[in-house]
């Protein structure tokens, strides 16, 4: 059959389908759906959006990452595997020059619920006859961590500097010093409105290609946060405050945190600048959280959150990946069923090496 009565008469088969292999697979595949197909930069884009589709662009945490695809699998029989799961928006073949795979795809889901279900139904899932897929969360990072910054600048001042020589800035986070909360910690992180600008940004930021504010700065990619998932969270009762006065006790914290329910609080750890503050039930927690998040206390502004829980074998495949093993991961088998994920300092309370984690490096390791 040819690719004229294949696709219609009138219809023109989409450059990289003309005289693919399996060029008959992907048009009945295009037929069935409804979707497009289109190969440009060496992938091939299945998709974005499907038929019909209406609203925004999915949220970040609908897209995984599928590996180890043999080199003559494609969309005819990828597709099928994934769309089980769920209604996909874009499936993006790596693709290589002789017409085969890289190995490698991304396929974006609808929702986030969709691609939380393919990671935990199709990773090791048979191809073909022995041949396993990978499949994991892939993370669209929009981040940079940098550097190198002049403790007395502000946040405000920051941002304007950044986005002097950097496009597609949204938001700066600045953490202040714990001991002198009018000085920053010599780092910020930079959030951009895609992982492109992220991208173009970091490259532009390089060590010895620019300054700022006169200062060699250092730039990489800051390390995603641990995704929780919805319902966890939902079961949280402990807060993480953080920005406290170093003199600010934790008889202080629980007097402030109880004030509206006598009793509520369990109690109270405080690392440094940072404290947990354990409730008997969540509505306590949420209700604190709500009124203080903001506040002042003994001079200095609360930022008040839920602690993040982290299933521990999670945070040590994370923590593995990222930073190659080590102390933080031999630790883990002692701990909890979960640690709270928010800083070295989150780590250190739950008996992590605490002097491998505030050390020289510990400007690095915190923006993680």
């Amino acid at each position: 059959m040819s690719s004229e009565s294949a696709a219609g008469s009138s219809t023109k088969v989409p450059e990289g389908v003309a005289g693919a292999p399996n060029e008959a697979a992907l048009l009945a595949l295009m037929e069935r759906t409804g979707y497009s197909m289109v190969q440009e930069n060496g992938q091939r884009k299945y998709g974005g959006p499907p038929p019909g589709w209406e609203g925004p662009h999915p949220q970040r945490g609908c897209e995984v990452f599928v590996g180890k695809i043999p080199r003559d699998v494609y969309e005819d029989e990828l597709v099928p595997v994934f769309e089980a799961v769920g209604r996909i928006y874009e499936l993006r073949l790596m693709m290589d020059f002789d017409g085969k795979n890289r190995g490698y795809a991304f396929v974006m889901y609808c929702h986030k619920h969709e691609a939380k279900r393919a990671v935990r139904e199709l990773n090791n899932y048979e191809i073909r006859p022995g041949r396993l897929l990978g499949v994991c969360c892939s993370v669209d990072n929009c981040r940079l961590f940098i550097g190198g910054i002049p403790k007395m600048k502000k946040r405000e001042e920051i941002l304007e500097e950044i986005a002097k020589v950097t496009e597609g800035v949204l938001d700066v986070i600045v953490y202040a010093s714990a001991a002198d909360k009018m000085k920053n910690r010599g780092f910020a992180f930079v959030e951009y409105e895609s992982h492109r600008a992220a991208a173009m940004a970091r490259r532009k930021l390089m060590p010895g290609r620019i300054q700022l504010w006169g200062h060699q700065i250092a730039v990489d990619w800051a390390e995603p946060e641990i995704d929780v998932d919805e319902d966890v969270m939902e079961t949280v009762k402990i807060l993480y405050v953080r920005n406290l006065m170093i003199e600010t006790t934790e008889d202080t914290i629980k007097k402030s945190f109880g004030q509206f329910n006598p009793g509520c609080v369990e109690r109270v750890k405080k690392i440094r600048d940072y404290a947990f503050v354990h409730f008997a039930s969540r509505e306590d927690a949420v209700h604190a959280m709500n009124n203080l998040n903001g506040t002042e206390l003994e001079g200095s502004c609360l930022e008040v959150t839920l602690a993040k829980p982290v299933d521990k074998e999670q945070y040590s495949r994370y923590q593995k990946a990222a930073k190659g093993g080590g102390a933080a991961e031999a630790a883990v088998v002692q701990q909890p069923s979960y640690v709270y994920s928010c800083d070295p300092y989150t780590l250190a309370y739950y008996g992590y090496p605490y002097n491998a984690l505030i050390g020289p490096n510990r400007d690095y390791f915190v923006k993680g």
